[in-house]
């Protein structure tokens, strides 16, 4: 299956939790899933009970969606973390979120993954110097990332900017506003992660 490319509010809506799909529209309370809290379509706000393959489902679709990977990249990257030793659920959250794309949201470059991976794919970011355009690429402690000079006073990059006075920043990047890079400092611990993902579910799904 491909990326999803539908509308977002409606996926959120559907899964019943904020993926933070939307950046400033969230932040302001007026996204659609706190407008109506039930699942799109005639039926939505009817109370289904879930299978147990169903939860494991969604929550794989949440980490999915919510990382913006595709299935193809995200069973890739559960294979790895289960070949690696050590707690498999927490070893995927890791991965994804050293992601390229994801670091640069993180630093509050962008307000949202989907246009932090834009900026990417579009060439206006650095590693340690060199252009990267690449999403998937992973991305060491240490490595310094870096919007090109002619996109630092970009109004949706320097918006974003912003926005990390309200929103904050996680503690494994330390990130220069002013001169627009930051420094990757560390793989964050799964417990510093703060997304509605129960991964154990994950696990479950593919190790049946």
């Amino acid at each position: 299956m491909a990326r999803y490319r539908g509308p977002v509010e409606k996926l959120e809506r559907r899964l019943g939790v904020s993926l933070a799909l939307k950046g400033e529209r969230r932040l302001a309370g007026k996204s659609a899933l706190e407008k109506r809290p039930y699942a799109p379509g005639q039926h939505g706000q009817r109370k289904a009970k879930v299978s147990e393959y169903g939860l494991q489902l969604r929550e794989k679709q949440k980490a999915k969606f919510m990382y913006g990977v595709s299935e193809k990249q995200f069973r890739r990257l559960f294979a790895e973390a289960a070949r690696r030793e050590g707690n498999t659920g927490a070893l995927l959250i890791s991965l994804l979120e050293q992601r390229l794309d994801n670091v640069v949201y993180r630093m509050g470059f962008a307000s949202t993954r989907r246009f932090a991976r834009q900026l990417v794919t579009h060439g206006h970011i650095l590693v340690n110097g060199k252009r990267v355009d690449i999403p998937s690429y992973r991305v060491r402690a240490g490595e310094k990332i870096e919007i090109v000079e002619k996109s630092k006073e970009n109004p949706q990059i320097v918006r974003a900017i912003e926005l990390t006075n309200q929103t904050g920043m996680v503690a494994w990047v330390d990130v220069e506003k002013d001169k627009k890079y930051g420094i990757f400092t560390r793989i964050p611990e799964r417990e510093e992660v703060v997304i509605p993902v129960e991964e154990r579910y994950i696990v479950e799904l593919y190790s049946k």
